[in-house]
Order: C-alpha cells, then sequence, then structure tokens
C-alpha cells in the first residue's frame, strides 16, 4: 500500500485503500496487500487513489480487487488541468463501483484528507450510492470541509503524558493489605484460618506435643488453684493452708514448657519449606501434630483468577503499571512460603529460654514492709494495749508478741516453700523487729497507762482494738505479700505463652505446611506478572522517548506534476443559460487542446512556487486547531489500560502453567501494535473513535472534550444549504465539462458522532438537516458535492477495445 496519500496501516472498519499512481514498480504486490487485509465476507470496500488515464490500463488490477468476493470500490482518479475527457472501464461502473474524478493534480497533502473522509463507512457508502445516481457514474467533487485537530505540541504532550500515566514511575514495595484482595488472597495475606478448619484439633492428647500441652495446662491450673488458697485467711491460718506445693507446681509447669516448646521446634524443624509431602505428614503425626485434608475455601486452581481479578481491580483503580508490579512483588514476597524452620525466631520471641529460666527461678518472699516500719507498727500496737492500768504491764508486751507469732507463722506457711522443704526461695517477715517493737511499746504503754489512770472500759477497749489491729494487719501484709510473690513469679504467663505457641502451632500447620503448594503458585504467579507489568512499562517508556513511531502518514518524497487550482473564485451561479451556451458549447478535444504554456489566465490567481516546505492545506478544506481539551489525557490513558488488559489476557493460561516462564514471554510486539493503534486514532481522529476490540459500553467524550474546539461552526456548515460554500476540485477551464443541471447533483453531509455527543452537542444540533451521516470516527465534518459530467466527456472502454494492460 502506497503511503502517499493513503494511510500506512489499514483503518479497521474504513475502506482499504490503495495507491495505484505513477511511478509504481509493483502494481501487483500493492493489489495483494489490499487483499490480504482482513474484511468481512460481503463488504469488502476499496478505495483505490488512480491516475485518470490509466483506468483503463489498471482495468485488471481493478477487477482483482473483487476476486475475493464482490467488491465495491470508490475511485480517486486524479488528472490533470490539461485533461478534457475521461476513459472509464466496465469494471468501474455503478451500483458496485463509482469514480471522482479530481480535475486540480492535487498533491498528497490536499489528497490525504480527502482520501481520510472517503474511506468511512457512512461516507464510502453514501458517496457510492450517490455516484450510482449520476450519469456513467463519475462525478467531479466538490467540498467544504472542517477539520478539528491538535497542534502538534497538544498533540506530543498528551501523547507522552498518557504514556507516563500508563507506565508510571518506580516506586517502593508497599505491603499488601487482605481488605479489598479477593479471599483467595486475603486468606493468605492475614494468616488467618479457614473457618472449615476452626473445630479441627490440631495437637490431640495422645500425641507427643499434645500431651506436653496438656501437662502444662493441668500444671498451670494446679498452680493457680493452689495461688487461690494460699491467699486467703485459711491459707494463712488453717492447716489446709500447708497441702497446696505452688513451687512444686510451677517447677512441673517450666518443665513442661520447656519440653513443650522443643517439641514444637523439632516439629517445625523437621517439615522444613518444602511443599507437603505424605512423607512430612507422617513426620509432623510421630511429632504430635495432625494435619487434615486441604480446606474447601482455597486451592491451587483459585489463586491465578483471583490474582487476575485483583490485578485488574488494581489497574482499574487508576494505578500506573509499576505501581501496580510494586503492589504484586508485595504479593509475591508476602506470601511465598518461608518454611516453618523461620517460624523458629517468632517461637523464640514467644518463649525463649530467659522465659523459661525465670518461670523455673525462686522468688523470695516479704511481708510487712520495711523492717522499722514493722517495728513501729507492732509497737504502736503494742503501746495501746498497754495503757490499761496494772493489765497493761501484761497485755502490752502480750500484743507485741501476738504480732510477732503471726509473722513467725508467714515465714513458716511463705508460698514459695514446698512442704517438704524441698523448694525455698527464702523470705522474711520482720519476727523480730515486730517482737523488739512490741514488747518496748507494751512496756511505755503501761507506764503511761499507770500514770493516766484510765477507767477500766477504756483499757479494755484499746487492749480490744490493738489485738484487732494485729490480726487485721497480719492478715493484710500475708495477702498483699502472697500477691507480691505470684506476680513476680508469674506463672499466669505461662497460660498466655502456651495459647501463643499453640496459635503460631496452627499458622504454621496452615500457612507453612497445608497452604505450601498454593503459596508457592501464588508467589510465583504474582512474581511473574509483576514481571510482565515492569517489561510493559519499560516498553512503553521506551516507545514514547525512544523509538516513538512514525507518523500515521509518511512523508515520502514529494510528487511533482502541474500546480492546484482548486483556489480559482467560482460559483455554482455560473450556471446560468448564457453560461452554458458558452462553456459547454464544444466537445471535448485532444487532451492537449488547451495550452497553458502561456501561464493562468488573468483572472486565475496566480500560485505560489512550490517550495520545499509542506504543501497548504486544498481551499476546500479549513483546519481547527486546539490544545487539547480536559478528557484528552483520560481517554487515551483508559484505552491503554484496555488494550494492556486485553495483552494480559492471553497470559493468565501460560501463568497458570508455568509461572517461572510465563514471567519472561515478551510482549513488546504486542503493546507496540497497541501504542500503534491508539497512537494512529489519535492522529486521525483525537481518540474520538473507540479502540478496535475495547469495551464499546463506555462512552467517549465528544470531541469538544478531546480537541478542546466547539463544534458551533460544523453545526452551522452543516445547516448551510448555500452551494457556494463547497470548493470544486477542479479549475474554470474544466467548468465546461461539467453537467449544468444542478438538480443532478449529489450531496453528502457528514459528521463525526463524537461531534454531537454531550449536553453542548445535544443544544447546537438541533435543526439539523435529517440527511447527516454521523460517522463513527475521523476529525473532518463538511460538505461533499457530486457534480456530474456531461455525457460525452466519459467514455466507456470495453476490455477488448482496451487492450491487453
Amino acid at each position: 500500500m502506497s503511503p502517499r496519500a493513503t494511510p500506512e496501516h489499514p483503518v479497521p472498519g474504513n475502506a482499504v485503500c490503495l495507491d495505484l499512481r505513477a511511478p509504481l514498480h509493483d502494481p501487483d504486490g500493492v493489489v495483494r496487500a489490499a487483499l490480504d487485509v482482513p474484511q468481512p465476507m460481503g463488504d469488502r470496500r476499496f478505495l483505490v487513489v488512480d491516475d485518470a488515464d490509466q483506468l483503463v490500463a489498471h482495468q485488471l488490477l481493478h477487477e482483482r480487487l473483487s476476486s475475493h468476493g464482490p467488491a465495491r470500490i470508490v475511485c480517486l482518479a486524479v488528472g490533470t488541468p490539461g485533461q478534457r475527457g475521461l476513459r472509464r472501464s466496465l469494471t468501474l461502473r455503478p451500483p458496485n463501483a463509482g469514480v471522482l474524478w479530481v480535475l486540480d493534480d492535487p498533491d498528497d497533502a490536499a489528497l490525504r484528507p480527502l482520501v481520510d473522509v472517503l474511506s468511512g463507512p457512512e461516507v464510502f457508502k453514501a458517496v457510492l450510492e450517490a455516484l450510482a445516481g449520476v450519469v456513467h457514474g463519475v462525478a467531479v467533487p466538490a467540498a467544504r470541509v472542517l477539520e478539528h485537530d491538535l497542534t502538534d505540541e497538544a498533540r506530543a504532550r498528551s501523547w507522552r503524558q498518557a504514556v507516563e500515566a500508563l507506565a508510571g514511575p518506580d516506586v517502593p514495595a508497599q505491603a499488601p493489605a487482605a481488605k479489598g484482595a479477593p479471599a483467595e488472597l486475603a486468606a493468605l495475606l492475614d494468616e488467618s484460618v479457614p473457618p472449615s478448619l476452626a473445630d479441627h484439633v490440631w495437637l490431640p492428647g495422645h500425641g507427643r506435643a499434645g500431651g506436653l500441652l496438656l501437662t502444662c495446662e493441668e500444671a498451670l491450673d494446679d498452680a493457680v488453684e493452689g495461688y487461690t488458697r494460699v491467699r486467703g485467711p485459711a491459707g494463712f491460718l488453717a492447716a489446709s493452708g500447708r497441702s497446696p506445693d505452688l513451687p512444686g507446681d510451677i517447677e512441673r509447669l517450666a518443665d513442661c514448657l520447656r519440653r513443650f516448646r522443643t517439641a514444637v521446634a523439632d516439629a517445625f524443624t523437621a517439615a522444613g519449606g518444602s511443599r507437603l509431602t505424605a512423607e512430612h505428614r507422617g513426620h509432623l503425626r510421630d511429632r504430635g501434630v495432625e494435619l487434615p485434608e486441604m480446606p474447601r475455601e482455597i486451592s491451587r486452581a483459585g489463586i491465578v483468577p483471583a490474582l487476575r481479578d485483583h490485578t485488574y481491580e488494581l489497574i482499574g483503580r487508576g494505578l500506573p503499571l509499576r505501581s501496580v508490579a510494586a503492589r504484586l512483588a508485595a504479593l509475591s514476597t508476602r506470601t511465598a512460603p518461608a518454611g516453618s524452620a523461620a517460624r523458629l525466631v517468632r517461637l523464640d520471641e514467644i518463649c525463649s529460654t530467659d522465659e523459661v529460666n525465670r518461670l523455673a527461678a525462686q522468688h523470695y518472699f516479704t511481708a510487712g514492709g520495711s523492717l522499722p516500719a514493722a517495728a513501729a507498727t507492732t509497737g504502736a500496737l503494742a503501746f495501746l494495749a498497754g495503757l490499761w492500768p496494772l493489765l497493761g504491764w501484761a497485755l502490752g508486751p502480750a500484743v507485741g508478741v501476738l504480732a510477732a507469732l503471726l509473722a513467725h507463722l508467714m515465714q513458716r506457711r511463705r508460698p514459695n516453700r514446698s512442704p517438704d522443704g524441698r523448694l525455698d526461695g527464702g523470705g522474711s517477715t520482720g519476727t523480730a523487729p515486730r517482737l523488739a517493737g512490741g514488747l518496748v511499746g507494751g512496756a511505755a504503754g503501761a507506764a503511761v497507762g499507770q500514770a493516766l489512770g484510765l477507767p477500766f472500759w477504756a483499757g479494755a477497749a484499746a487492749v480490744t482494738v490493738a489485738v484487732a489491729a494485729v490480726l487485721t494487719l497480719a492478715l493484710r501484709d500475708w495477702t498483699r505479700a502472697v500477691d507480691d510473690w505470684w506476680a513476680r513469679a508469674d506463672p499466669e504467663r505461662a497460660g498466655t505463652v502456651l495459647r501463643e505457641i499453640h496459635q503460631l502451632v496452627i499458622r504454621t500447620a496452615v500457612h507453612d505446611w497445608l497452604f505450601a503448594d498454593v503459596r508457592h503458585h501464588c508467589s510465583d504467579g504474582a512474581g511473574a506478572v509483576a514481571r510482565l507489568l515492569r517489561s510493559l512499562a519499560t516498553t512503553a517508556d521506551a516507545y514514547a522517548y525512544g523509538t516513538a513511531r512514525e507518523d500515521a502518514y509518511d512523508s515520502g518524497p514529494e510528487r511533482t506534476g502541474p500546480l492546484p487550482s482548486g483556489d480559482a473564485a467560482w460559483s455554482w451561479q455560473d450556471w446560468d443559460d448564457s453560461a452554458g451556451d458558452d462553456l459547454w458549447s464544444d466537445a471535448p478535444e485532444a487532451p492537449d487542446s488547451h495550452d497553458l504554456s502561456d501561464g493562468p489566465a488573468p483572472s486565475e490567481p496566480v500560485p505560489p512556487p512550490r517550495s520545499g516546505v509542506e504543501s497548504p492545506s486544498p481551499a476546500w478544506l479549513e483546519c481547527r486547531h486546539g490544545d487539547g481539551g480536559p478528557a484528552l489525557v483520560d481517554t487515551l490513558v483508559a484505552d491503554l489500560v484496555e488494550g494492556t488488559v486485553r495483552i494480559l489476557d492471553g497470559c493468565w493460561a501460560g501463568i497458570e502453567r508455568d509461572p517461572a516462564n510465563a514471567g519472561r514471554l515478551s510482549l513488546d510486539d504486542r503493546l507496540t501494535e497497541l501504542l500503534d493503534e491508539t497512537r494512529v486514532r489519535l492522529e486521525r481522529d483525537v481518540a474520538a473513535s473507540p479502540p478496535p476490540g475495547g469495551a464499546t459500553r463506555r462512552e467517549r467524550p465528544d470531541a469538544a472534550r478531546l480537541t478542546g474546539v466547539a463544534p458551533d461552526a460544523i453545526a452551522r456548515l452543516i445547516a448551510d444549504d448555500d452551494p457556494d460554500l463547497a470548493v470544486p476540485m477542479c479549475g474554470p477551464e474544466h467548468l465546461r465539462l461539467l453537467s449544468h443541471d444542478p438538480s443532478s447533483v449529489r450531496q453528502v453531509r457528514f459528521v463525526p458522532e463524537s461531534m454531537r455527543r454531550g449536553a453542548t452537542g445535544d443544544d447546537i444540533w438541533r435543526g439539523t438537516a435529517e440527511d447527516v451521516e454521523w460517522t463513527g470516527g475521523g476529525r473532518h465534518a463538511g460538505v461533499l458535492r457530486l457534480v456530474p459530467l456531461r455525457p460525452d466527456v466519459v467514455r466507456i472502454v470495453r476490455a477488448e477495445e482496451a487492450g491487453a494492460p
């Protein structure tokens, strides 16, 4: 396909364009390439750009376009100002073919927008139907077209921003959160236990670890029960207080805890970090760990679909590819099974050797506070009891002796001493200071009471208060001392340790043993997707900054030939009777009968000299370039994201089958095709048309929000019926070749659908003619008038007349 005036890449849904103009080294190859473009059967359309004087010579080439089935052809015949007649083959006859004769010899820059307009399916069909209603199916086009496009700077900027938004910058990996993730992945992230395993007995009592766990719990229960009995009055005063053996219970608890910890560590080490096998199950069973079958909530087969949904959910939230890749990489790291041996560190944090040694250690027992305070308190109470005259000399010291005896009882029944004396942490209850303080205080009280001569009732009351206070304080000191010792020994901490170790065993059994294969699969799959996304992001960056594609139309060498003369002033009102008598009285002569050697006529504008710069827009085309609308970049990003998702759709089966190799797949070519296609649509119609194979349900923004150019001028042009607005694609010297019947002129109005979308479009298009062709894409809108030729201008040539080409 020629890159001169026709698109470099076929546009899906549009007519296939091919350029057969000279110089052409391989016309057969051009036709073969056009036939190879996929088109639906029964709706094959071709737009042929050909030299007007070669239509008969290329008859066989035109016929070959129908070799794969019926085809419809619009031939854009490019003539020269000197031509006065057209020879057309039967192949290009209506209703399946028609010819548009352009007589001003436009260059490629002028032909390209015309080719864009005619190749659209809606305009192609309307033009072909219009040509079927004119003489010989040949007409000279006249047009008035508005082009809504972007400036080069706006196009480059929006494209760069879209690709940057797709790829994104490098970001550090973030810890994956179970919230919002699919259930299959959330179960691996939060280390929860499936509900179906909630009642499973992981450490049965008949096993090694389970038996030790029960022994620990029994020893802890005995210690707690003994502590409850000892700390009260019965434990202090009654004989039953001597039966509990708290040091022995705590020693047994510490020993069982040490052995239980060793059994769990042995199980963690035995299973290792590999996938669970029958042999591993046997090793764990020998160590007292009973594993169930795989729970129904999670399976290896559901991991890749969950990864797919999670990946698409992250992409759908607008995260760039590199951000999604970073999250999936973190997910891969998080779900990778480190092996149960790695849990030994956590086991040491829960129950270290120091913790067990601390539990087994003997703790000193102290009651009554400091020794001076104990002596002072006892002395004060003995002083009070000694105030009874005469009897105070005996009662005062007796209260001190009572306090000393109670302190001695505390020393004998302290909880850190075994009944048999095997375990004794030592203690101090202040017996001697209490005795000394009581004797001194009692004597002093008796002396004062003798001097004061208090009445009988006062002395009796003082003794009663002193004795009651001694007993009450002794019980208080005992309870406080036992509670303080229990708090320092803290055997109940062992219960917390046991529960945490049990939970650690359950988490390890579920996630490191049962889910080992699933976690391997999830980690490998997430890592593979992360590598694919990073590769896609790198390819996108390279495309945007290093290897950006060429323009949709290859610049190519400039064609040489007569200059276009379509800028000449001309009016449809020239079709009056007098003009017809002057201009259409003579039949066309030889092609060179009109001599142009003397230069253009005085009434014609002198065209500027051809230079090496780009040719100006043709007179019939008005270009309005915007700086890009607010929805342009978002639309491009959405199209790229949809295409990327379609690319990934073809990778999940490979990820399910072999994640390690799937991550090494090269998607560069497919992403480059996506970028090419999106860039072509950006250049063709500012991405107003949806991508091929994309989601058609997503509403696309109107053209004004894409280009930044309001469609008001287009609405006025379409609503205006003035025929003088259309500029004929021929010179004034060709007017005598045209039909003088204005009613025979056919007209096609066309506007891209994107220009009437949106609230603004609903207002400005009211009252628009009903015969408007609303096209699915394109950046051109306007009016195309097809002016028939005089019957004697076109000659139908049969193959036998033309001879073999």
